[in-house]
């Protein structure tokens, strides 16, 4: 079998993402920039918001999952007055309304879209339907219905109101459309909206502050990417153990292997050997059984 082409590059890169931009697209320029084998991102963003996409770069994309779980925080902006076709400013407006919320009536809905809610996905999302994506249907012309889905939403505030809209933050669970909630909102409130600007500000334990400019993805500043990468193990919220060096030789065959430090019996920890991540496993009492073995490059 012929070997990829690339280097064995593997860590965390956080990018800013800018509007305009597709998140394959910024994946697709970071593998390129850093010549990298493989590479993945965890959590979509739509083409026309901005913010934190995080990239997992080689044995980085095995902890994607741990990521993709962990609660993300948005700061975005709504339009009061119009419902369009893709719950942004992008789609065709399919219905108006001369309504207009006050803050305290935005103030007293958003109780309604806390905690554990149900969502109805927006039409053009990357939501499967019959194996197809729902953008590529809806593009297509079918008319796509989505089931609604369950959503943990931890927090969601006003920040400001306006006469014609108004700008708020969101803290969600996996899964979460921010422009689902701007839909159901506004016809909560009778007013209808859609989202006019999105930021994803963090994800886990990553923030966009972190995150290297789009415009900084090149080749030409390899270096400087590589200095920027983050350990693979940055994205894990789990308790860390060390391998002996016997049960490193082990665990790094796939097999049970010896470490130390305590955690809760049957607790999923992550193992480091010599300052690197190992693996991912269960702790059994002394030792680990390993689920996913980071290759030592």
């Amino acid at each position: 079998m012929a070997r990829k082409k690339g280097r064995d590059v593997s860590g965390w890169l956080i990018v800013d993402k800018p509007a305009g931009v597709g998140s394959t697209d910024v994946v697709g320029k970071v593998r390129w920039a850093l010549d990298a084998r493989k590479a993945g991102h965890a959590g979509t963003l739509d083409p026309d918001a901005t913010g934190l996409l995080a990239v997992a770069l080689g044995e980085a994309t095995k902890t994607v999952p741990y990521l993709t779980d962990a609660l993300k925080a948005y700061d975005f902006s709504v339009a009061w007055g119009a419902e369009t076709a893709t719950d942004d400013a992008s789609g065709q407006v399919l219905r108006t309304s001369d309504l207009r919320p006050s803050a305290d009536a935005i103030r007293d809905a958003l109780g309604a879209f806390r905690g554990e809610i149900m969502q109805v996905p927006p039409a053009v999302s990357a939501v499967k339907v019959d194996g197809a994506r729902a953008y590529d249907l809806a593009r297509e012309g079918e008319a796509v219905e989505l089931a609604a889905r369950p959503l943990w939403v931890e927090e969601l505030e006003l920040l400001e109101a306006r006469e014609d809209g108004a700008d708020l933050h969101m803290v969600c669970g996996k899964g979460g459309y921010v422009r689902a909630i701007a839909r159901d909102l506004g016809r909560a409130l009778g007013c209808l909206g859609h989202v006019t600007g999105l930021r994803r500000v963090w994800s886990g334990p990553f923030d966009v502050d972190q995150g290297v400019p789009f415009d900084r993805i090149d080749r030409a500043n390899q270096g400087e990417l590589d200095a920027a990468l983050l350990p693979i193990e940055s994205a894990l919220d789990l308790p860390q153990v060390q391998a002996t060096d016997i049960g490193a030789v082990r665990i790094g065959n796939g097999n049970p292997g010896q470490v130390i430090g305590h955690a809760e019996f049957g607790t999923e920890v992550w193992v480091s050997h010599e300052g690197r991540a190992l693996c991912i496993g269960r702790y059994m009492g002394g030792e680990v059984h390993p689920s996913r073995v980071f290759v030592r490059n």
